[in-house]
This record gives structure tokens, sequence and C-alpha cells, in this order.
């Protein structure tokens, strides 16, 4: 299992960008030297948006990525509990992190149009809401920009379903203000599995030992996406759990790491 030192180990530093003026309003850029355009991976943290986790724990992630030739983003956003996080703050603050990167492309060698989205969890759930489009009045504004490609490491990809299972202590009613029979419009807003298809090629990696997300919900949102005409892989690694699919050291990490594409 992976979940420890992934958490509490320092990683290698990254260079802090700020994109608000609040203390969570931040990323976190790595890349290899050199000065040339890098392809370029944005990486969404998870913890159930819960203030108790931040970025650091998916440093070694982008490290590794950075060695690997990639520019990495590691957002921090507002959680739970903050002042500002949950609805609306941890969604829009996606959304600002996102629009604050071109301005950011020249100075720190981030080729935007070779990118892709990439999120663990909760930070799963963020990158796909990311990308999804939404003309429902009052919808939350979504970033001005496209990846290539999202990939959603065991995302929470369900928001109605996660209130169903209760998941993480009913973690929904906190982030969204209510249960989805409470708050149908803020459900439909910030739920991928509600706002189908996405339009981007996505790629789900979900291990079968997971006990935090149940693996269940992706393989109903895999085939949902199909069925809205999406161009989503699903990717069940035996044996991994819920920490396996963030550590550079598991097995699975090479999954990851294809999932992720070529130039």
């Amino acid at each position: 299992m992976s979940e420890n030192w992934v958490l509490t180990t320092p990683a290698p530093p990254g260079t802090r960008e700020a994109y608000g003026p609040a203390p969570s309003q931040h990323v976190w850029i790595r890349r290899p030297p050199g000065s040339e355009r890098l392809r370029t991976l944005v990486m969404i943290h998870g913890g159930f948006w819960r203030a108790a986790y931040d970025a650091a724990h998916v440093g070694h992630l982008c490290a590794d990525l950075a060695r690997r030739g990639w520019a990495t983003v590691a957002l921090e956003y507002r959680r739970i509990r903050e002042e500002g996080g949950a609805w609306p703050g941890t969604l829009t603050d996606v959304t600002a992190a996102l629009d604050a990167l071109p301005p950011l492309a020249t100075k720190h060698g981030l080729d935007l149009a070779r990118s892709a989205w990439m999120g663990h969890s909760a930070g799963g759930h963020l990158a796909l809401w990311g990308v999804t489009r939404s003309s429902a009045p009052g919808a939350l504004k979504r970033p001005s920009w496209r990846p290539r490609r999202v990939v959603g490491l065991a995302p929470v990809s369900d928001l109605v379903e996660a209130d169903r299972l209760e998941l993480s202590r009913h973690v929904t009613l906190e982030l969204l203000g209510g249960s989805a029979r409470q708050q149908p419009a803020r459900y439909a807003d910030a739920s991928p599995a509600d706002r189908l298809p996405l339009g981007v090629p996505m790629v789900v990696i979900h291990g079968t030992k997971d006990n935090i997300v149940p693996l269940a919900m992706n393989r109903s949102f895999a085939e949902r996406a199909r069925k809205a005409g999406d161009d989503i892989r699903l990717v069940m690694p035996e044996d991994a759990d819920h920490f396996d699919v963030i550590d550079p050291k598991s097995k699975v990490w090479a999954q990851v790491v294809d999932a992720l594409g070529g130039p």
C-alpha cells in the first residue's frame, strides 16, 4: 500500500505561482532543465476536497514526470472549511488556476497545446469537471481552454452516487451544501456524470483493490460516457489500491505514464 510514504515524505520542491490572494490559491510548477517549451501536465490532488490534504502528496508524481520530460503544474485550491472553499469556491478556483496558466506559459516553458489534465480521487472529479460544458443559467464558469486528454485516477466521477453512498462521512453535504435532493442544481452542474458527453478523450484508471472510491462508480461512468459518444478508456489494474495510482514506485505506475500518451 502506497498511502503512508506518498502522504508523508516530502517531494522535491517546485516553483510557486499564485493565481489569487488566498493562501491556497497557487500552483507548483516543476520541469526539467532547459528552455524549450514542454508538453504540460496539470495535476489536481485529491483528499475528498478537505483542507487536511494538499498538493504536497502529488509532488513525487509530478517530480517523476518532470524527469520524463513533462512540465508539471500541481494545482492547489481552497477546500472544505477553508474560507471561500466548498461550493462554489473549490470549483471556481480550478477555473481560475487553469485560466492563469496561459500567461505563465512563456515564463515556464509550458506548451499548453500539448497538455493533459490529470486528477486523483476528488481531484479526478475536478479535472473531469473542468472539461465539462454547461450553458445552464447560473452555471459555474469553466476554464477557457481544454487539454488534449484528461486522465482520472480513481476519480469521484459521479457526485449523485457519492451522495447516495455517503462517501467519506457524507462529504458531499459539506462540498455542495446539502444532498442531491436538497441541492439538485448544484449537483447537476458539478457532477461530471451529469455533464456527459465531455468531448475530450478520457482515460480512467481505477485499481481493483480500491476501498475508498468504489470501482463500480467508474465502470458506470465509462459506460455512460461511451453511450454519450465520448472517447474513454477504463483501465483496472489488478490488486492496485487507491494510492498505488499516484505512487511512482508502484507496479501500476507505468500504466499511468502510458495513459498520458506521447508528444
